[in-house]
């Protein structure tokens, strides 16, 4: 008896870390879409003082439910001019680093506010950047990783 529920345990997991893995890669298949494509509005953009940051959870795609790291997570930054971005990171997010900016009107329904901080100006879109990271690992250097960084 334990022995099978070990094994079915097991392939619960396995089948978990597949799921998750293929959630975080966005399904983009190297397909990426640019809210700003102009170098001099992304340079705009990434010198931008941020002031509030809302730390963000939604649920993995394809499931309806958060259970604890099974979610993905980023922070979603109000600028001076009061436009939002996301700042988050997966698999496959972007192509010389894994931690992306988007503006947030991208963001669905699903993602909720987990705790808000002031930065007063004191960091830029930038840094937020930097403390994600450019790789992304499921096991070492996931989300939630890239997140609780940009949060510090």
């Amino acid at each position: 008896m334990f022995f099978t529920r070990t094994i079915i345990l097991a392939a619960f997991l396995a089948i978990l870390v597949l799921q998750v893995e293929s959630s975080f890669s966005g399904g983009s298949g190297g397909s990426y879409n640019y809210d700003l494509s102009k170098m001099s509005e992304l340079t705009k953009l990434y010198n931008s003082k941020v002031y509030k940051v809302d730390r963000m959870r939604r649920p993995l795609e394809g499931t309806s439910f958060q259970l604890g790291i099974i979610s993905h997570s980023g922070v979603r930054a109000t600028l001076a001019d009061g436009s939002m971005w996301l700042v988050h990171k997966g698999k496959g997010f972007g192509i010389s680093s894994q931690t992306v900016v988007v503006d947030a009107r991208h963001m669905g329904r699903d993602w909720k506010i987990v705790e808000t901080k002031n930065f007063r100006g004191s960091k830029t879109i930038s840094d937020f950047v930097k403390a994600g990271g450019t790789d992304y690992s499921l096991i070492f250097d996931n989300c939630h990783d890239g997140a609780g960084r940009m949060w510090e």
